[in-house]
């Protein structure tokens, strides 16, 4: 009987795991249709009083996402002012959905990610993840990486789909 051998982890294959990126700490959201005049009018001297008597320390290093879940018409200076107040406690706002939240927080790890460990090997970009991985971040981290890998592949070492070779 012949001694099994694990190919997989004798091969040059790096594995880029998107999960190992995911920036801790609390996300939140903001809905701001509750500083509203019925959830849909904003009255400037009503809506700044809300903002200023609001307990802004609970949003300390979170993640923020800001809306508005009504039909209203919210002028840009609204969410100005919030980000205003969020700046001393908040890692990050955003205007948009804790999607968008995280699509940009990954656009942003991804734009500084050092590829070089990556420079012509065959790397896998790992699909299944446990972290809400938004999937402009394959895109981008595809992107990024092909002017260096050798080849790109998504999914697991076991069953891949190839994406690029360079020939």
């Amino acid at each position: 009987m012949s001694e099994i051998v694990n190919r997989v982890a004798q091969s040059k294959l790096v594995t880029l795991d998107l999960e190992e990126f995911y920036p801790k700490g609390t996300r939140l959201q903001i809905d701001i249709k509750d500083w509203l005049f019925q959830g849909l009018i904003l009255k400037e001297k009503d809506f700044r009083n809300q903002i200023s008597e609001h307990n802004w320390a609970q949003y300390e290093d979170a993640y923020v996402a800001l809306y508005c879940s009504t039909e209203a018409i919210i002028p840009g200076w609204a969410y100005m002012l919030i980000s205003t107040k969020l700046q001393p406690h908040a890692k990050k706002v955003v205007l948009g959905s804790l999607e968008d939240l995280e699509t940009i927080l990954f656009q942003e790890i991804i734009e500084k990610m050092n590829v070089s460990d990556f420079k012509d090997k065959p790397v896998i970009i790992k699909g299944c993840t446990n972290k809400p991985i938004p999937p402009n971040a394959y895109l981008w981290a595809t992107i990024k990486l092909q002017p260096v890998a050798k080849s790109i592949m998504y999914g697991e070492a076991c069953s891949s789909v190839p994406l690029f070779k360079r020939k």
